[in-house]
């Protein structure tokens, strides 16, 4: 590519090249070459603008076996009109040392954070599991119910947010049919073995400790500082997981806070997907709940950028 223009993807470009590629078999590849030293997955950066007029963070990554690097880059710019926040991943070639892609993260950040909690849910749902809740309604919750619909032979699939219109309702049962969207908070939770929290609540959204039996639950949380969808002293009664337990409890609010207000350790962390995947760490028990927590990895969105790179150069 050297002596080439990179390509320029827009979110339309974007969204249409993700629906042709396996988001998760992408992420599984990525999560096993971490696990073999064939990726490299730096923390985040965080840098603030002077004045309190924002700030931004780079999420980078190294993927060896394909060649490539790169970083997502996401401004939090405050306005009198409401915060904006967008986000470009460039990707870059290891060989030549030259850009070959600038895309809208936007649609990438949504497939990443969803597939990857399909992933987690794969790896760590008990085989049986029944029945599914979902908490949330957004874009991001959408791609959830995409890619967790046919993960287990699911009896129930239930949805509950305050904030269901029309519009979302039509999408959300066009994704899957057989969603049931409940009233209430407690007719998703009742007797779920996966809940998959997908908001945007800087604060507690479900008390584990309420649920009638041990259940997998699943968060992403939001980019507010130390957000958390969980209560953080909740950790120290639940098997923890995290995607990547080198950069996640750096960045994730609930182990900020636990691990400052309510003793518990990051060693409690039992195992992340580049363990589960590899086959280090064993599937959890179910005697008490377990947690995943995602914060998303740059290496996430330099994996799928790298597939849509592909995918339109092959075309071309």
């Amino acid at each position: 590519m050297s002596g080439h223009s990179p390509y320029v993807f827009d979110r339309h470009q974007a969204h249409r090249l993700l629906r042709q590629i396996d988001v998760p078999r992408i992420l599984r590849k990525l999560f096993r070459d971490l696990a073999s030293g064939q990726a490299v997955q730096p923390a985040q950066q965080w840098v603030e603008f002077p004045q309190g007029a924002g700030d931004f963070i780079n999420y980078l990554g190294v993927l060896a076996d394909d060649q490539v690097y790169g970083v997502k880059t996401s401004p939090y710019i405050v306005r009198e009109q409401g915060p904006l926040v967008t986000a470009w991943t460039l990707l870059m070639s290891m060989q030549t040392g030259q850009p070959l892609l600038l895309c809208d993260a936007g649609e990438l950040t949504v497939a990443r954070t969803a597939a990857t909690t399909a992933v987690a849910v794969d790896a760590l749902a008990p085989l049986d599991a029944k029945r599914l809740a979902i908490v949330g309604s957004g874009p991001v919750a959408q791609a959830h119910l995409h890619y967790a619909r046919g993960l287990r032979d699911w009896q129930d699939i239930s949805l509950y947010s305050p904030n269901v219109n029309t519009d979302k309702r039509t999408r959300l049962i066009d994704i899957e049919p057989r969603l049931h969207i409940v009233e209430q908070l407690e007719q998703a939770l009742e007797d779920a073995d996966v809940i998959l929290l997908c908001t945007s609540s800087a604060t507690p959204v479900i008390d584990p400790s309420r649920l009638r039996k041990p259940a997998l639950i699943s968060s992403i949380s939001t980019n507010a500082p130390r957000a958390h969808e969980v209560p953080p002293r909740a950790l120290s009664d639940m098997q923890v997981y995290c995607d990547y337990r080198k950069t996640t409890p750096e960045s994730a609010g609930e182990m900020l806070i636990a691990a400052s207000q309510h003793g518990w350790d990051v060693g409690q962390i039992r195992g992340d997907l580049a363990e589960l995947l590899s086959g280090r760490m064993p599937r959890p028990t179910y005697e008490r709940h377990v947690f995943f927590r995602s914060i998303g990895l740059g290496l996430e969105d330099i994996a799928l950028a790298n597939a849509l790179y592909h995918l339109h150069h092959n075309a071309g």
